[in-house]
């Protein structure tokens, strides 16, 4: 990189920074460190949790989804927008999750189940979201090794150290020096500021792409370039696809509803506003929000395919051939460090270099082919045994399969040279290449100062992300887990230093488990089966909490209980399936009948789940572990909790949402003053479907209005049941498919992304001037720390003892408890 492209890089990184740390000054106790004092407003909250919501890692994990299966199974996910657009509009979970006023997930179980589930949760949601994050490091490291053309290890003072590491070390410095200064304020006016200062740079950048490369030219033609059933572009062709498929996405349509507010890395987000409507708002500004981000990020993978998989761009200085050959010498170093390795990595990079086979290299690749050889007879003959009729032929290889193994055929013998020594190293290695094209293409594309923008944007994710995260999962660890079981309440000095202690722990934990691990699986299936050990079973505890007043504690322990399990079975049977798990089946004759029972099982849901015996992956992938494991948990809690429900007295909603006589003094003088709605018309219903009360202003009920029209009526009606409609009686063509994607994705989407970063730019700004003012006059109170009295905040103890029993609060109420719940089981 040139130095003009670190001078872009390191400047505005600079003033964020000075910046983040100038805003510690207005933390002034627990709830100012957790929630920002809960006076964000709307445009803060978007604009900040865009930032921390779409990481360095998000990236890589959407652009190797991209390569691996193209854009068009997300076509599908549309089936479910009318769903999530209704979601969205009405604040689902997100408004009463923010009418509770609690700080963490966990405090909002406990004052809906019990403390020991909260402690539970707690320690079962860190495991979680800490393992979930710990890759982040690294997966954000790599990316900017690769991107910058950085050498693989570093000669310090005679002392070799991994370049990734050291990366690793300055970014993590750098997030939990932001994130102790002033938890939730100094991240969220930090990730404010650098969406703020990004608006203008994806305008630069998406201009610069479609200036310098035409997409009839040089874009479309090689997305078309697919084989039959595995388009990039028409979702009526990707039959072929398997592991980012259409069961992919309705998994994820089942997940954002069951789950809704069961992820917890940006919690912060969710609990900074001001009251439950502007967090609402943030929620719905959310759908203009993207604008040129999103067509950025799509453009550049776009334009990163084309370059990879056009002719024309093959040869040359920057062609992509150079670019792979680089991508895949970077790789095999990277993988291969280690002194055991030394002779099958000189011979690969020998190998890469001169094209030459030397007599060892063979030796090593005949040895994986006759692995290969046997794993491949044994298939035909399980399919032989398991349909019990002769087995299928292959198709031949197409053109374009041909080519693309011609493009990355000394990939493929880098890897199987790998292979022979180390099957764990060669999965790492598959998977570094997988990821790393993208980043590496575009190192080869972009130009100087172009370069340096980029980068910057880079860096700002990545640290934005770094900074939420620790500061979630270091809250969980102290208020859902030590803050329960601890005696005697802390000071606000004293839980403050905790909390700024746990976030650097994490820190470095995550700096060790990136260092030293050995990702085998996509970036998105890693996300997927991690998360599932939470996400597994939280999603009917928290949403059935919220909503349903006979959801129980019972239910709720079977629920997390059952889904965790099944999470972590799969992140074991994934870890250990190629060096221990597969052998041991081939040992003991079990391969046969785990085979048969693997592909009966599947059968019924084929060609979208597809379970196969293999030696060098575990067969079901991780979003079909997530899906098994929700299913079941959703499942148990309901069937638990009607079972343990009885006909006892149901759970007091009012008092956790803080509504009826429960209402804080706040909240019942500006209901007072909003103007009284004549209901059961039509006109009130209507609104009521779109989330529409008592507290929208005109602007409000205007952008409601925008984001429904253009979701539903262009989103849904048009460009899902239109084009389906369309199709079914006259079928597009792939070259009719790449104008629609043209038009639709890039002509649309830059025009809303003009006007969308004028107005978040000012909207931003005016909102972030406001939250200091706000910040500056707010009163602290002690008592808003996280606890938990008998089913209510210790901060709301004295309302509902003036509510409940009248006159000042003298002792914790005991609270309502859901009836006939006993210990959770063993």
């Amino acid at each position: 990189m040139h130095w003009i492209d670190w001078l872009i890089v390191i400047v505005p990184l600079v003033a964020v920074t000075w910046v983040a740390l100038r805003a510690h000054k207005y933390v002034k106790g627990v709830a100012d460190f957790l929630t920002a004092g809960r006076v964000a407003g709307r445009y803060v909250l978007c604009v900040s949790g865009g930032e921390a919501a779409y990481g360095l890692i998000s990236l890589v994990a959407v652009y190797e989804s991209y390569y691996a299966s193209g854009f068009a199974y997300g076509f599908w996910g549309s089936v479910s927008a009318p769903i999530f657009i209704v979601l969205g509009l009405t604040g689902f979970c997100v408004y009463r999750f923010r009418e509770t006023r609690a700080m963490t997930v966990g405090q909002f179980l406990e004052i809906r189940y019990s403390r020991s589930f909260r402690v539970f949760a707690g320690v079962l949601q860190s495991i979680s979201g800490i393992i979930n994050y710990a890759l982040f490091p690294a997966v954000g490291a790599r990316f900017l090794v690769y991107f910058c053309g950085l050498p693989i290890h570093v000669d310090i003072f005679g002392w070799y150290f991994p370049t990734f590491g050291l990366l690793m070390a300055l970014n993590l410095s750098l997030a939990v020096l932001v994130a102790t200064k002033g938890g939730q304020i100094t991240i969220m006016v930090t990730n404010c500021v650098q969406g703020l200062l990004s608006y203008p740079v994806y305008v630069i950048i998406v201009g610069y792409v479609l200036w310098h490369f035409s997409w009839f030219r040089d874009m479309a033609p090689a997305l078309l370039d697919r084989d039959p059933g595995k388009s990039l572009i028409n979702p009526f062709d990707i039959s072929g696809l398997r592991d980012f498929n259409l069961f992919y996405v309705l998994v994820g349509i089942l997940g954002g509803i069951v789950n809704r507010l069961g992820w917890s890395g940006n919690q912060g987000y969710s609990v900074s506003a001001r009251n439950a409507h502007e967090q609402k708002m943030a929620g719905v500004l959310g759908s203009w929000r993207g604008g040129f981000e999103s067509m950025m990020y799509l453009l550049l993978a776009v334009v990163a395919m084309a370059y990879l998989n056009s002719d024309k761009f093959q040869d040359g200085e920057k062609g992509a051939v150079a670019a792979r050959l680089e991508l895949a010498i970077k790789a095999v170093n990277d993988v291969a460090a280690a002194p055991e390795l030394a002779p099958v990595r000189q011979e690969v990079v020998n190998y890469l270099n001169s094209g030459t086979v030397t007599p060892e290299l063979q030796g090593m690749l005949d040895k994986t082919a006759a692995l290969k050889a046997k794993e491949e007879a044994d298939r035909d003959r399980l399919r032989y045994t398991a349909t019990d009729s002769a087995p299928e032929e292959v198709a031949a290889t197409t053109d374009a399969e041909a080519r693309q193994l011609a493009r990355e055929a000394r990939m493929q013998v880098a890897r199987d040279a790998i292979q022979s020594v180390d099957p764990s190293a060669a999965q790492t290695f598959n998977t570094i290449f997988g990821q790393m094209r993208v980043p590496m293409a575009l190192r080869y594309i972009l130009p100087m100062g172009i370069t340096g923008l980029f980068l910057a944007i880079l860096i700002f994710h990545m640290v934005s992300v770094d900074m939420s995260y620790l500061l979630s999962w270091g809250s969980i660890l102290v208020q859902d887990i030590v803050l329960p079981l601890r005696k005697t309440p802390f000071t606000p000095e004293q839980q403050l230093r905790l909390l700024r202690y746990i976030i650097a722990a994490i820190a470095v934990f995550a700096f060790f488990f990136s260092y030293f691990f050995g990702q085998v699986d996509y970036v998105l299936m890693f996300f997927a089966i991690t998360g599932a050990i939470w996400l597994g079973g939280s999603g009917p505890c928290i949403t059935g909490g919220l909503y349903w007043k006979r959801g129980t504690t019972a239910g709720a322990w079977a629920a997390l209980v059952s889904g965790s399990s099944i999470a972590v079975a799969g992140i074991l049977l994934q870890k250990y399936w190629v060096g221990g798990i597969y052998p041991w089946l081939y040992t003991n004759g079990w391969v046969d009948t785990v085979a048969v029972w693997l592909q009966t099982a599947s059968s019924p849901f084929e060609p979208l789940v597809t379970w196969r015996m293999s030696s060098e992956k575990f067969p079901i992938n991780s979003q079909e572990v997530y899906a098994i494991g929700m299913i079941v948990s959703l499942g148990l809690y309901i069937v638990i909790s009607l079972a343990t429900s009885g006909g006892g007295r149901a759970f007091n909603m009012d008092r956790m949402l803080h509504r009826g006589i429960y209402q804080r003094e706040e909240d019942r003088r500006a209901a007072a003053q909003q103007p009284a709605e004549k209901r059961w018309t039509a006109q009130w219903l209507m609104t009521q479907l779109i989330g529409i009360d008592h507290q929208y202003t005109r602007t409000d009920r205007w952008l409601a209005w925008s984001v429904f029209i253009y979701s539903f009526g262009w989103g849904f009606v048009v460009c899902f049941l239109g084009v389906i409609t369309w199709n079914f009686i006259d079928p597009w063509s792939n070259a009719d498919w790449s104008y629609w994607f043209y038009f639709n994705n890039f002509l649309l989407a830059g025009a809303i992304g003009v006007i969308s970063t004028v107005w978040f730019s000012i909207g931003g700004y005016i909102d972030l001037k406001r939250l200091f003012i706000d910040l500056d006059a707010k009163q602290t109170n002690v008592l808003d720390d996280g606890r938990v009295i008998g089913h209510v905040s210790a901060d709301d103890v004295a309302l509902v003892e003036r509510v409940e029993h009248g006159g000042a609060a003298t002792t914790p109420p005991k609270g309502d408890t859901p009836p006939k719940e006993g210990p959770p089981p063993a």
